[in-house]
């Protein structure tokens, strides 16, 4: 018998985690492990403007280190 915990973070925590920090937009429970959509914080603003969000990535639930105050 497999017992599935919550998931540790939730929609809209900014985290951190190797390369970055981010905000929770999702996550979604696949083969026992939380795996979260995470938005990256966008930098400043390039010369030719910018078309929507940097970069949105998928992480397990290990790969994110905690959350920000």
């Amino acid at each position: 018998m497999t017992v599935m915990t919550a998931p540790k973070f939730t929609k809209n925590q900014q985290v951190y985690f190797i390369g970055g920090v981010g905000i929770i937009l999702g996550c979604k429970l696949d083969s026992s492990t939380w795996n979260y959509t995470v938005e990256m914080e966008m930098g400043s603003e390039p010369p030719m403007g910018r078309v929507g969000a940097e970069t949105r990535l998928i992480l397990h639930e290990k790969d994110i280190q905690g959350v920000i105050n």
